[in-house]
């Protein structure tokens, strides 16, 4: 990949002209784009591909010469998580409808979800005829436990908690809430894969959790992702509900005779294709993230010169997979003069990619972004599921305004996204930038 280059030879100093002024901008190339474990693709994940196709049985649960790709992957990432049981599925949201479906969770409960989240939290909730009640966040940007309490009602069957943007939430708080109140506790690690906070994996501490393996993530196969849990019972639900409706025994034959084992399949099973990849970018997936957070704390120490900037709070650093870099400014006008400066010295990746964008612009992670969830979107002609009499009183409102700090912190915050690729050339580039616009502008 071709990396960019400084538009000068020399660093840059206080009294030069900004890009968007006229002056020259510190990089004349694309950083390059986000995608993680997409750097780290390699002639593994090609050899990998070839072992399932030579063997013609793509289907995890028989073929021709079954090569129990799917089988291993859940083994393997069990153990990375560290946690008794996984599922393996076709997509982060297969994952979330998966685990819901596994809890109970249907028509009359509320579900807790975060004000920054990704579309897919909401509608996996939704789709289970459940209501989702948003909660604020904090300075992590993910949950805030005391909102969560305050939402707690009689009807509330859970909590899932998101781990947003590579960092960990407040997560032990959150449990705590959740283990009181006697309510789920489900993660969602899709963002944060490989995260931990005090040596514990994200994804470790709720009932379940689910992982996405999509393109823009940590590790991929292209499109995937794993349900994870502790306990047998949900692990055995889960499955059912990602096939056909039934559980397995160890022989992979249904079982029948168990009531609460007998429920609706989804068809969300994983094949032994994108199984075999993912397994591979396991393995690189610790690789991945020291690369990503070497890059942003380098990044981080730069930015510490500035007192008006202020950091994301990181719960544990070492916990911190790395691949975004969130600041925060006074007031939005603030931030949408050093993000349209930023962008004028070249802190840009091409134009499908995200890099260095005012975190309103990040479409439907915002909760009032959401049209469908702000207007209580219907797939049908009824309203469902929000006219259903089981959630009559279940009323909420999604527009703006409904999480005042998050709304304050998505107009005053860029987000700064950290390729795996990053070279020390790179960084430098994107630190200079940051030092040249806010020693111009603050």
């Amino acid at each position: 990949m071709k990396r960019g280059k400084s538009a000068t030879g020399t660093a840059q100093t206080a009294s030069e002209q900004l890009a968007i002024d006229g002056g020259t901008p510190v990089r004349t190339e694309p950083l390059p784009l986000e995608f993680p474990g997409v750097h780290y693709l390699g002639e593994e994940e090609t050899e990998a591909a070839l072992r399932v196709l030579s063997r013609r049985s793509l289907f995890r649960y028989y073929g021709i010469d079954l090569g129990r790709e799917v089988e291993s992957l859940e083994s393997e990432f069990a153990q990375f998580v560290g946690v008794a049981r996984a599922v393996a599925v076709t997509s982060g949201t297969g994952a979330l409808v998966t685990a819901l479906s596994a809890l109970g969770v249907g028509p009359g409960q509320e579900v807790i979800i975060p004000a920054y989240l990704w579309v897919s939290v909401a509608a996996a909730v939704v789709n289970q005829g459940a209501i989702p009640v948003l909660a604020d966040i904090d300075e992590t940007f993910c949950l805030d436990p005391a909102e969560i309490a305050k939402r707690i009602t009689s009807k509330t069957a859970g909590i899932i908690v998101v781990h947003m943007s590579g960092a960990p939430a407040d997560i032990k708080p959150i449990q705590k809430i959740a283990r009181e109140r006697g309510v789920f506790l489900l993660e969602d690690c899709a963002q944060c894969n490989g995260g931990s906070v005090d040596g514990q994996k994200v994804g470790a501490f709720g009932d379940m959790a689910t992982f996405s393996f999509q393109m823009n993530k940590n590790m991929t196969c292209g499109e995937g992702g794993c349900v994870v849990t502790n306990d047998p019972r949900l692990e055995q639900r889960a499955s059912a509900c990602h096939d056909v409706g039934y559980a397995r025994d160890e022989s992979g034959r249904m079982i029948f005779d168990r009531p609460d084992l007998r429920l609706w399949g989804k068809g969300y099973r994983m094949d032994e294709l994108r199984a075999s990849i993912a397994r591979v970018q396991l393995r690189k997936l610790p690789a991945t993230i020291e690369h990503m957070r070497r890059s942003k704390y380098r990044i981080r120490k730069a930015l510490e010169g500035f007192p008006q900037v202020k950091l994301r709070k990181i719960i544990d650093p070492k916990g911190d997979t790395g691949c975004f870099l969130i600041t925060t400014y006074a007031d939005a006008p603030t931030a949408e003069r050093i993000n349209r400066a930023l962008r004028a010295e070249g802190i840009v990746t091409s134009p499908q990619g995200v890099s260095d964008i005012v975190m309103t612009d990040w479409g439907l992670h915002i909760y009032y972004n959401n049209l469908s969830l702000v207007n209580k979107t219907s797939v049908d002609s009824r309203g469902f599921p929000w006219n259903l009499a089981e959630n009559a009183d279940l009323k909420r409102d999604y527009s703006k305004g409904a999480c005042p700090l998050a709304d304050s912190l998505f107009e005053r915050s860029i987000l700064l996204a950290i390729p795996s690729c990053l070279t020390t050339e790179d960084e430098d580039d994107i630190i200079r930038a940051f030092e040249k616009v806010l020693r111009a502008l603050l």
